[in-house]
């Protein structure tokens, strides 16, 4: 066929308009009319192309009875769905016995020991990157990779990645910096290829250059070094990289099995794994916790201050908890777009803090409730306040949040109970505060302050 083949998904993925052979191909992959796509291989790249909000375009192949298809599908975010294109519909002979890519097998092989994924399309641009890399993940998806990398050159005088595009191979040893302050990285990818065989982009990994043993592991004992303080920083980072990389493939399986991207699933089925990705955040959650506990608790931890816009920040940190909000129908009341209220801080841990008791507001709001978020100038410092409409804290057990592994109700299943202490300990690093007005019944009051400019 030459002509392109339209469809049109809702927001829940149903495929609501189609032409003839996308409806037939969907019917013969066990799809009902009117139902989810059945297609995994389409209904794949819808997801992707929505949950980035940009067009995006790969090349398939998809079984078609005793036929395979070689499909370029193209979708579009269109509204609250997604707009199908589909263009070189091919059939050939199934081929059940491909000869097995090395291409995941390599990927598998770089990720393990990585500290964040990343990968692009053939234009360099990031079409998918690991949670925590930098503070707006979202803007940054669709950008060149050069935007969150400052490339270097090798002793060589070449850049790794330009002679891997050349020659459409794997490449181990770019490395280069986060240009957020992020520290130096060392990059590593696979070639992805589409089904015409043609160079469709890289999924690589990066490892901080931190991790590799410093100065500080290698001194001997006496030299003025603390080794121990660096070694235990060693063993976290190891850590945190250990566990993140099982941890984020048990949260993909589970979501994707969640999502039924490859089909219809039993109800009971996708619920359990709504339980296991569920589960594998709250881990993750746990690694984090442990991670920012270690470094802050180090004596030479110092954010780095610099000028900000606490509204700013303050608005983001809602945008990253509206769909947490909307789902638990709770409404954040946040700043209009036209305030602003100058501060300095670490804009990262500022955001981390607000995103903590934001969250936390969030979580103990009854259903139909809000959250009100007020920024303000208070003689010498800029003041965030939350508050929420929950069950409110006892006045005794106010210093008690604030420690380590505390939780007043331990059995509401949310939380780590070291969340509020790391975020008093980084307000406090920044020469701000962290504190709380509450009574039972009356909600609470979290109020976050920075010096002011």
């Amino acid at each position: 066929m030459t002509a392109p083949i339209h469809g049109r998904l809702d927001r829940d993925f149903h495929l609501v308009e189609a032409d003839a052979a996308l409806e037939g191909l969907h019917l013969r992959a066990g799809g009902a009319a009117g139902g989810v796509i059945a297609v995994p291989q389409i209904a794949t790249i819808a997801r992707l192309a929505r949950r980035l909000g940009i067009v995006v375009s790969r090349g398939v192949i998809a079984a078609d009875e005793d036929a395979d298809l070689e499909l370029w599908v193209r979708a579009e975010p269109a509204g609250e769905g997604v707009a199908i294109a589909i263009a070189g519909w091919a059939e050939r002979p199934a081929a059940s016995a491909f000869p097995a890519t090395t291409i995941d097998r390599e990927h598998d092989f770089i990720r393990a020991s990585a500290d964040w994924l990343w990968e692009t399309d053939e234009a360099l641009k990031l079409t998918a990157l690991s949670p925590g890399v930098v503070a707006s993940r979202e803007s940054m998806l669709g950008q060149p990779l050069t935007k969150l990398v400052t490339l270097a050159e090798n002793d060589s005088g070449i850049l790794p990645i330009l002679d891997a595009i050349a020659t459409q191979r794997r490449f181990d040893d770019q490395e280069g910096e986060l240009r957020d302050g992020g520290g130096l990285v060392r990059l590593s990818a696979v070639p992805i290829f589409d089904a015409a065989g043609r160079f469709a982009g890289f999924r690589g990994a990066a490892v901080g250059l931190a991790l590799s043993p410093s100065p500080a592991l290698a001194a001997a004992p006496g030299d003025g070094v603390d080794t121990d303080a660096a070694q235990a920083d060693a063993f976290g980072r190891r850590l945190d990289a250990a566990l993140r990389q099982p941890l984020d493939r048990i949260i993909s399986g589970a979501e994707h099995i969640r999502a039924q991207v490859d089909g219809p699933l039993r109800r009971d089925y996708a619920n359990y794994a709504a339980d296991i990705a569920a589960a594998g955040r709250h881990l993750l959650a746990l690694v984090d916790d442990l991670v920012d506990l270690q470094a802050i608790e180090r004596p030479d931890f110092a954010p780095a201050i610099e000028r900000l816009d606490l509204v700013d920040v303050t608005r983001r940190a809602a945008g990253l908890l509206g769909v947490k909000a909307a789902d638990a129908d709770v409404r954040i009341d946040r700043p209009a777009s036209d305030e602003a209220l100058p501060a300095q801080g670490d804009f990262r841990r500022a955001l981390q803090v607000l995103v903590n008791i934001i969250g936390n507001a969030v979580r103990h709001s009854p259903a139909g409730g809000s959250v009100w978020l007020r920024c303000e100038r208070q003689g010498q410092y800029a003041v965030v306040t939350v508050a929420d409409q929950g069950r409110g804290i006892d006045p005794a057990d106010h210093a008690r949040i604030f420690e380590k592994f505390e939780r007043l109700q331990p059995g509401d299943g949310a939380g780590t109970g070291v969340g509020l202490y790391i975020a008093r300990r980084l307000a406090r690093a920044m020469g701000g505060d962290l504190t709380v007005e509450s009574a039972p019944g009356q909600g609470a009051r979290f109020i976050f302050t920075l010096p002011a400019v």
